[in-house]
């Protein structure tokens, strides 16, 4: 996908490069589960090979290292289960991008369910107790993951300084029941962001797919894509 003089930063647009040729961020109809008919999809499930993952590491890496004002955190939470290899290759990518700065930052994840033998606990990984700490994830569709990956770092006594996910679709929340689905509504990172006071980190955004779009020449998808941003336009 990446055009030859990309309007986006080297590690967006290698990223996006990657995910079209990998079939993770495809273009055509698809149903959501919110019921919404969206002209893109988009499964980071599907950067699953060592170059793939080099490529969606490298780029989490540099969108937290070169987020301003400075981040300063000592774990990265992984909510399982996508979450969870995300944390663990993002970690050793901050390293690799500044080890005297992010040398010593760790991982962490939750497991679905309490374990019963051993050392028992949900966690795996770094302790949180008195840490700073990142969640990472894929997408923020509803915020429900998110809120009870808070609960589980509150639980253990960590503080939440950033959450940071692979692609905002940009897009009001889905209607609770009864709710006017035309009615407007915040993105669920916007909910989250005035929930809970944080930044809140996207590596991709709905803009920067149509930025690339409109770099290629690709006249169909940009327009059924801002159409799409037209219809479901979050209030921040």
């Amino acid at each position: 996908m990446a055009a030859l003089a990309s309007p986006l930063p080297p590690h967006k647009s290698v990223l996006l490069d990657a995910c079209t040729s990998a079939g993770c961020l495809a273009f055509g109809t698809f149903t959501l589960k919110s019921g919404r008919v969206s002209p893109y999809f988009f499964n980071a499930g599907k950067l699953h090979s060592a170059t793939l993952l080099r490529c969606l590491s490298t780029a989490f890496a540099q969108t937290l290292a070169t987020y301003e004002p400075a981040l300063d955190f000592d774990v990265l939470f992984g909510p399982a289960y996508k979450g969870i290899p995300l944390a663990a290759v993002v970690t050793e990518k901050l390293a690799t991008v500044d080890d005297k700065r992010f040398g010593q930052v760790s991982y962490s994840f939750n497991r679905k369910e309490k374990k019963a033998y051993g050392d028992g606990g949900t966690l795996v990984g770094s302790e949180l107790k008195g840490k700073r700490v990142v969640i990472v994830d894929d997408v923020m569709t509803a915020g429900t993951a998110i809120r009870e990956a808070v609960d589980i770092i509150e639980r253990e006594g960590g503080v939440l300084v950033a959450i940071i996910v692979a692609l905002d679709r940009m897009e009001k929340m889905p209607p609770r029941d009864g709710e006017d689905p035309d009615a407007p509504a915040p993105s669920a990172i916007g909910e989250v962001r005035a929930r809970y006071g944080i930044p809140v980190l996207a590596v991709l955004t709905l803009d920067d797919i149509m930025k690339e779009l409109k770099a290629l020449g690709n006249d169909e998808d940009f327009k059924r894509m801002d159409d799409y941003r037209a219809k479901y336009r979050p209030v921040d």
